[in-house]
């Protein structure tokens, strides 16, 4: 069986070639036995033991180990993956038909498998982001097909699947506590085979991949939270590939080594709508007021950046002539030296910098600022409890789903797993759900950037500038997979 699934997947091995890959991409298997492991620098270190609910997810799919149901292309469209197809039966009825597979510890993807596999994301605390405000169910639909079916009519149930935090996982992955260890138990074309902490991880090709064999056998990966030790590492010839490259440092790599490529990533003010000064709508509009964003995208990014137009920037390539300007803002109240604590982390360098520039233009507008800076891993759960009264945070707007109400749902309604705005307002819960029943896709447009406004009235976020990701890649390698959602960087046809 194993030979038979082998062979199979050589023949199948161009589909996987990656949604975003290169011309370098694809090959055969030869070359995957002659290759080089890669060595690859990540800017974020696990946070959550690499569970796939939280922002570890994108870690394990960026590294080519953890695969859901369907994948994203370049366009933002919900292409196969771990399905080979789909069908919609009614409203609130899907069915999957599964391609054949294998797990990494030899055990079939089998419909029962990957039932129970969503079924353990829909049971997860807090819920993963790619089911905010969405209710589902996953049931074995006869030898090859998993029938989901969603409390109410899902139009995007392809595109929210393609998330990584619904990725697929053995049996053996999940105990009963709710956590899910993914050492040995994804389907994607490497395995995780070490994990050292936050400090580094080691992967090698999983051999029986549905795919083909990878064209390099394994990856080494440092997580290096540190920007400027990163480019340095790459500079030195000490890694291959290294992320999210800091603005000040890009000009010191080659310019055939730096990548550019424009991202769905905006970085935003988000204030405190519970506790503190920014429970007041008035001083939050004079936080906003106080914000200058084009000194952000010329100052602190040198270019690299737009300044912030709202929610999603100009990589949403329709948002922009859909956006409407908000309505019924509160007028600005003079803060007469209201204190606050801003927050933000040092695993993207810019940030810093960001807060710092923010801090002298909210003490400029009458504000009395004490800023905090941690890396990431040490600062989320206390932003997710609203222990500061604003974050600055460079958040994927569809990272989630590919779907761009997602990052509404989850970020800025009442029930949003990561609502670090702690935003709790009845039009805009009703604007987000509103969008997420349309569609028809220009209608869904249009409700999306209705319910943007709705998010901006309430002044809850301020949006900074809108990024663009500079990796470093070096001359050697081919095949890396660059995508302005940020969810791949390694796969088969990746080497060196």
């Amino acid at each position: 069986m194993r030979r038979t699934r082998l062979l199979l997947a050589l023949l199948l091995a161009p589909v996987l070639t990656g949604c975003f890959a290169s011309a370098g991409s694809g090959g055969s298997a030869a070359k995957a036995e002659s290759g080089s492991r890669l060595r690859v620098a990540l800017a974020f270190p696990p946070t959550e033991n690499l569970s796939p609910y939280g922002d570890d997810a994108t870690v394990l799919s960026r590294l080519g180990v953890s695969e859901g149901l369907t994948a994203l292309d370049g366009n933002g469209t919900a292409t196969p993956a771990l399905a080979a197809s789909w069908r919609r039966e009614d409203d609130r009825t899907w069915l999957f038909t599964l391609r054949q597979a294998t797990f990494q510890d030899g055990t079939d993807v089998t419909p029962a498998a990957v039932a129970g596999a969503l079924t353990h994301a829909t049971e997860a605390q807090p819920a993963p982001a790619a089911l905010s405000g969405v209710t589902l169910a996953a049931k074995p639909a006869g030898p090859t097909g998993v029938r989901i079916t969603t409390a109410t009519p899902d139009p995007v149930l392809p595109l929210r699947l393609s998330s990584p935090s619904l990725a697929v996982f053995a049996q053996k992955a999940y105990d009963r506590t709710g956590h899910v260890d993914p050492v040995g138990t994804a389907t994607g074309p490497f395995e995780i085979r070490a994990l050292d902490g936050t400090a580094s991880a080691g992967l090698d090709r999983f051999d029986d991949h549905w795919g083909g064999l990878a064209q390099t056998p394994g990856i080494d990966v440092k997580f290096i939270a540190d920007g400027a030790a990163r480019t340095a590492a790459l500079r030195t010839g000490q890694v291959d590939l290294a992320e999210a490259i800091p603005v000040a440092q890009a000009a010191t790599l080659d310019r055939v080594t730096r990548r550019e490529t424009a991202t769905t990533r905006t970085t935003s003010l988000l204030l405190n709508t519970r506790s503190g000064p920014f429970a007041d709508p008035g001083l939050r509009a004079a936080a906003r007021r106080a914000v200058d964003t084009s000194a952000l995208a010329d100052g602190v990014y040198e270019g690299h950046a737009d300044a912030g137009a709202g929610i999603y920037g100009p990589a949403v390539t329709w948002a922009d002539g859909k956006r409407t300007r908000p309505a019924g803002r509160t007028a600005a109240t003079a803060p007469d030296g209201a204190r606050l604590t801003l927050a933000t982390y040092d695993n993207r360098p810019e940030l810093p910098e960001t807060a710092q520039v923010l801090k002298q233009q909210l003490e400029k507008a009458g504000f009395r600022v004490e800023l905090e800076v941690r890396e990431y891993s040490r600062l989320e759960s206390d932003a997710l409890h609203g222990k500061f009264d604003a974050v600055v945070l460079a958040r994927n707007t569809l990272v989630d789903t590919g779907d761009p109400v997602a990052v509404l749902a989850s970020d800025f309604t009442c029930d949003g797993g990561y609502n670090l705005a702690q935003l709790c307002d009845k039009d805009v819960d009703r604007a987000v759900a509103k969008a997420e029943g349309v569609a028809d896709l220009a209608g869904r447009q249009d409700a999306v950037m209705a319910a943007e406004a709705e998010i901006l009235r309430t002044d809850a976020v301020v949006p900074l500038v809108h990024q663009r990701m500079v990796t470093g890649v070096a001359g050697s390698v081919r095949g890396a997979l660059l995508d302005p959602y940020e969810r791949t960087l390694v796969g088969p046809g990746t080497r060196r």
